[in-house]
C-alpha cells in the first residue's frame, strides 16, 4: 500500500473534528434518537468493547435499510449494549423479530435491560455464546429465513458468518457487514492484522458468490474512517 506523505497524514487526522461535527449536525437535524437510544449508546462504555457501537446516523441507516427492504426478520451478529439492535427492532415493527447473537453474558445483560427500557424486548431474542455456534444451531433447528442480516462481530470470523448467513436467508435478503475499511488497511494485502484479513476474505467470498450483488461504502465520522459492505441476494 502506498505510504502517505506526512502532510497528507496531518490533513487526514486534523479532519476528524470536522467529520464529528458533520455527524452531529445530521444526527441533530434528521434523526429521532430518543432517551432509550441515548441510554443504550451510553451503556456501551460498560461492555467488553466500549464505544464500539455504530454511530447514530449509522443506526438510522440500518433502520431505513430494513424498512426499505421490508424486513420482518433480522439476524444480528454482535450485540454489545444493543444500540443497533434497538434501531433494527423498531424497523421490523411489533410483528417482526430480531435475533441477536452475543458472546459475552455481561454484554447481553446490559443489552436486555436496554431493550426493556426501549419497549422492544418482546420482539428481540438474544442468544449467548460464540456466534458461529449459535448460528449453526439456528441452521440445524430449521430457523425461519431472515430478511436482513447485520454482521458486526469479530472480524476474523467474517467468512464464517457470511457462510451461515447464506444458509439462513433466501433470495431477496440483504446482508450488511460493518467495519470493513479499517482506516484504509483493507487495501493492504500483506497486512498481518487478522481483522483485516477477515474482511478481505469475506469480500472475496462475496465477489465469488453467484447469488450476491454487493458494493462497499467508505464512511468518515465520529467513528473515524471505516465503512460497510451491502450485499443483496438474488
Amino acid at each position: 500500500m502506498n505510504e502517505l506523505e506526512p502532510s497528507a497524514l496531518v490533513n487526514r487526522y486534523e479532519s476528524t473534528d470536522d467529520w464529528r461535527a458533520v455527524d452531529e449536525y445530521f444526527a441533530l437535524t434528521l434523526l429521532q434518537e430518543d432517551g432509550a437510544l441515548i441510554a443504550a449508546r451510553d451503556a456501551g462504555v460498560a461492555t467488553t468493547m466500549p464505544n464500539a457501537e455504530v454511530a447514530a446516523n449509522q443506526g438510522a441507516f440500518l433502520k431505513l435499510l430494513a424498512q426499505i427492504s421490508g424486513a420482518r426478520r433480522v439476524l444480528e451478529f454482535g450485540t454489545l449494549a444493543g444500540y443497533s439492535t434497538i434501531w433494527l427492532a423498531r424497523a421490523v415493527g411489533e410483528q417482526g423479530q430480531v435475533v441477536t447473537l452475543e458472546l459475552e453474558p455481561e454484554n447481553a445483560a446490559i443489552a436486555e435491560e436496554n431493550f426493556r427500557a426501549a419497549g422492544v424486548a418482546p420482539r428481540i431474542e438474544t442468544i449467548i455464546g460464540p456466534a458461529t455456534e449459535s448460528a449453526e444451531r439456528l441452521i440445524n433447528d430449521g430457523a425461519e429465513p431472515f430478511d436482513l442480516i447485520f454482521i458486526d462481530a469479530d472480524k476474523p470470523n467474517n467468512p464464517a458468518y457470511l457462510a451461515a448467513a447464506l444458509k439462513l436467508t433466501n433470495p431477496g435478503a440483504v446482508i450488511v457487514i460493518d467495519n470493513v475499511v479499517r482506516d484504509g488497511a483493507v487495501a493492504d494485502a500483506t497486512s498481518a492484522d487478522p481483522r483485516v484479513q477477515g474482511v478481505r476474505r469475506v469480500t472475496e467470498d462475496i465477489a465469488a458468490h453467484p447469488e450476491l450483488d454487493a458494493t462497499a461504502l467508505q464512511t468518515v465520522g465520529e467513528k473515524g474512517w471505516d465503512g460497510l459492505i451491502i450485499a443483496w441476494r438474488h
